[in-house]
């Protein structure tokens, strides 16, 4: 389905400013920008994409992954296509890197999506899959009607969007998990096609407008796992936005042009988390391995949700967002 874009400038010669991420494209007439979502018709910028999404899936918050946000909950997951990142190790680039069409796509206008969330027992609809950024128009028309029905908003991102589509976004999203690739610039120029300083940008702008930010980095052994990185990472976290903010390191595995790649070792991820418990972050988790996901108080220790994969115990240990133990404030959203 075509709309107009919210966000472009018109030049000189048809040509048009899309302004919804920080690549900033310039489009000339009958061109698509970087995402291959937009496209510029006579000197209008439209996006392609409104509501054909790839996938709509019930999902327990704690896969986003989100583990202070709505904890137990379920969420309504939308994911569409295309990206506005190019990144070589994506684990969904089988849509990433996929336009969509009406052949393969599922029509889902933002009505029903709110409609289908509260008939599923879902108390908020998570944008993930792909990201979300360029599906500002649906994401936007969708969380107001969802927001008047009493759900909640989860933004599962790469954090690239532009500074005016995150000013148009902060009204309407609760929730943010904003994957923080590296602390190399290099990084994402080569292994992303994005550049790093618009993403802190961003993150200290979610956190000081006091939605509730989680942030994954997804650890590379040889790319993004040296202790420098991860200890800038985590001082950025500590210093710039909160040491209450949770932090999940991920693994690795060989994907889409990064097949040669092993998986990140066990040993990567352990240091990476005692390195951020050093730095003082409080609520620090392991991703994609086997590993403790339980929440404990930073400050007693008492185990205030359990986690047993997706089975998660109840949070009745959290009392007005205090460990009931001790009474320390704790940074969830219940």
């Amino acid at each position: 389905m075509r709309i107009e874009s919210v966000l472009y400038d018109k030049l000189d010669d048809e040509k048009v400013h899309c302004n919804v991420c920080n690549h900033y494209c310039l489009i000339k007439d009958n061109k698509h920008g970087f995402c291959q979502t937009r496209k510029n018709k006579g000197g209008t910028l439209y996006s392609y994409n409104f509501a054909l999404l790839s996938s709509a899936n019930v999902d327990p918050i704690e896969k986003k992954p989100l583990y202070h946000f709505l904890p137990t909950s379920l969420t309504y997951s939308l994911g569409g296509f295309r990206c506005n990142m190019g990144c070589l190790n994506c684990q969904n680039y089988i849509i990433s890197q996929s336009s969509s069409n009406k052949c393969e796509a599922i029509e889902i206008l933002p009505e029903i999506a709110v409609k289908n969330a509260l008939e599923k027992g879902c108390k908020s609809i998570a944008w993930t899959y792909n990201e979300p950024t360029i599906y500002l128009e649906y994401v936007l028309q969708t969380a107001i009607l969802s927001h008047e029905k009493g759900l909640k908003n989860i933004f599962i991102s790469n954090g690239y969007m532009s500074d005016e589509a995150l000013n148009l976004l902060l009204p309407h999203i609760d929730g943010f998990n904003i994957d923080l690739k590296s602390m190399d610039n290099d990084f994402y120029k080569n292994i992303c096609q994005a550049t790093l300083e618009p993403i802190l940008n961003n993150l200290k702008k979610i956190y000081k407008n006091n939605k509730h930010l989680e942030i994954t980095n997804l650890l590379i052994d040889g790319f993004n796992d040296s202790q420098k990185l991860i200890k800038d990472l985590v001082e950025f976290i500590a210093t710039e936005l909160g040491d209450e903010v949770p932090l999940h390191f991920s693994r690795f595995f060989p994907y889409y042009k990064m097949r040669d790649v092993s998986p990140t070792s066990i040993e990567t991820l352990k240091r990476a988390k005692e390195i951020a418990i050093e730095a003082g972050l409080k609520y620090v988790y392991l991703g994609n391995v086997q590993a403790n996901q339980n929440s404990y108080c930073p400050n007693c220790g008492e185990l205030l949700i359990e986690r047993n994969g997706y089975d998660i115990s109840d949070k009745n240990k959290i009392i007005d967002n205090k460990c009931s133990n001790c009474k320390e404030d704790l940074n969830f959203n219940l």
